[in-house]
């Protein structure tokens, strides 16, 4: 299994504080059968979340290190999860963000109540001048669990979604459960990610989150999410 979503670069946002933090949770994910990751910290402009990719790049570097000494078998990579903003392209230009793995897709963030006037032009725009855009757990935004039509229109333009695991047991509340269901039941995701910003207490919660999955998918179409579409991105 592949990870596109997650905040295990320690020491830039709300997730891994310590070098030491990240690699027991990476351990652990290559425990359950993780083979790469791609590092994705919060990007939001004017904020305390705003660490330019070159100073993430650093500490990839650092942590790549340290899964070697402490023979850890699992791949990183390096992205964002950028937070929606007009100037997105524009901070893509910089190198103050980072797409996927040095691809041409890009983690985009909405928020999770509320609503990003005009943010339907702005996916536009940067789809545009060639980029992909995939869109970060879209079962835990309120006005999309209001209005699934908004789910439509994004698809309309090229946009791809990401949805998260723990989305699945209830980790954000029922809504966002209900949400991801009818999500994979019509067949409207292209990732499942973890989303991880700490370690668990039982990891085997990813387990029961693909038995409720293979209600609404097949397996084969599960190891497209998981694996086969997130390969694309490091391979």
């Amino acid at each position: 299994m592949i990870d596109i979503h997650n905040h295990l670069l320690f020491g830039i946002d709300d997730g891994s504080k310590s070098i030491e933090d990240s690699i027991d949770v990476l351990k652990d994910m290559a425990d359950f059968g993780y083979k790469a990751v791609i590092l994705t910290p919060h990007y939001i402009k004017d904020s305390n979340y705003a660490n330019p990719a070159r100073d993430n790049y650093k500490r990839l570097k650092e942590l790549q290190k340290e899964l070697i000494k402490n023979n850890i078998n699992i791949k990183l990579f390096l992205g964002n999860e950028i937070y929606i903003d007009d100037r997105i392209y524009e901070l893509l230009i910089k190198q103050e963000v980072y797409p996927l793995n040095g691809t041409n897709f890009i983690l985009v963030e909405l928020p999770i109540s509320g609503e990003y006037e005009g943010y339907q032009e702005i996916f536009s725009f940067l789809i545009s001048k060639g980029l992909n855009i995939i869109l970060a757990h879209p079962e835990r935004y309120i006005s999309f669990q209001r209005d699934f039509s908004k789910v439509y229109e994004l698809e309309k333009i090229g946009v791809y979604f990401q949805s998260n695991i723990d989305s699945l047991v209830g980790r954000y509340g029922e809504g966002a459960e209900e949400m991801i269901k009818r999500l994979l039941k019509e067949k409207k995701i292209s990732f499942l990610a973890t989303d991880i910003h700490r370690k668990k207490h039982n990891y085997n919660i990813w387990n029961t989150a693909r038995e409720i999955a293979l209600k609404y998918i097949s397996a084969e179409e599960y190891d497209i999410l998981v694996n086969k579409n997130p390969s694309k991105l490091v391979s």
